[in-house]
């Protein structure tokens, strides 16, 4: 696995306790995976990024985590929102660019719908968006969560690397698979841990398109620039929405990743990492002005 996103430090906020590493110096970046996974999906993706950036690669609390909320936070999608935008006033970052995959990217849009003030840019990987929180495909995890046991059967379950390469699990996330033992990493919390199951279980109760759609409309007005870095090929989240999210943002470049499914950060974690970094210099320096986004229909094809 070799992880190497950086130093681990934390921060308390009024929810509890996030940890969080840290590597680089630079503009920051901040990170947001998604459920049922950690900062370590970003793993390959920072080391490059940190040569230029400050690169911010919190766990947060989406059944990965190891540092339990407090029971009363909010942890329904606009609170978990909040809670990454206290996160960033209570490390004073300004002028961030926030990255998300998954969850964490129906989360990052609605950071940008509703407390933008820190973010200077946005870059959404695959992720939930419109009607699609959560997809269909894993709408029955959201029921299950609701009756009693499901999420420490879940967790028993997926302790099998066998069970973690089923559709319905991480099966279709990676297209070249989950690495083993960053499988056992995600889910050895939601198995082992009470109290991040309780995290989880209300995560999950509070999951609904209802709050990705309220989004959406309020990204109209967000004028900061936003790459839209989105696997062709994913088989939860369409390259289709990613073509209408470029037609709402005022500012989108939309970038199509190629050869790699919903977790791009392991499928094509080099050709993601120039993405960003493409983006962001052409901002940076002035190259694409206040206004125009950019569809670059054959960007990063496989050689």
């Amino acid at each position: 696995m070799q992880p190497n996103v950086g130093v681990v430090k934390q921060v308390e906020l009024a929810q509890g306790v996030v940890r969080y590493r840290e590597h680089g110096s630079g503009s920051v970046l901040v990170f947001v995976h998604g459920l049922l996974a950690s900062g370590l999906l970003w793993r390959q993706v920072v080391p490059p990024l940190a040569r230029r950036f400050r690169c911010i690669v919190p766990d947060w609390p989406l059944g990965s985590h190891e540092l339990a909320l407090d029971p009363r936070a909010d942890v329904s999608p606009p609170g978990l929102a909040r809670l990454i935008a206290d996160f960033l006033a209570a490390l004073d970052l300004r002028e961030v660019t926030l990255v998300g995959n998954d969850t964490g990217g129906a989360l990052c849009q609605m950071v940008a719908a509703h407390h933008p003030e820190r973010l200077s840019a946005l870059v959404l990987t695959s992720c939930d968006a419109f009607d699609n929180f959560p997809p269909p495909a894993f709408r029955p995890l959201v029921w299950g969560s609701r009756v009693p046991g499901f999420l420490w059967l879940l967790g028993q379950l997926c302790r099998l690397e066998s069970v973690r390469r089923l559709p319905i699990a991480y099966g279709w996330l990676a297209k070249r698979g989950l690495d083993r033992d960053l499988g056992a990493t995600y889910v050895r919390p939601c198995a082992t841990r009470g109290d991040i199951r309780r995290d989880l279980r209300r995560v999950l109760s509070g999951v609904s398109s209802r709050y990705t759609l309220e989004a959406a409309e309020k990204l109209r007005q967000f004028h900061a620039p936003v790459l839209l870095a989105w696997s062709v090929e994913d088989r939860f989240f369409p390259f289709a929405h990613a073509q209408r999210l470029a037609t709402i943002l005022p500012r989108a470049t939309l970038v199509p990743i190629h050869d790699a499914w919903t977790f791009s950060p392991e499928d094509q974690p080099e050709r993601l990492a120039a993405a960003i970094r493409e983006f962001l210099d052409a901002y940076e320096e002035g190259r694409a002005r206040p206004g125009e986004g950019r569809a670059v229909a054959g960007a990063l094809r496989p050689a």
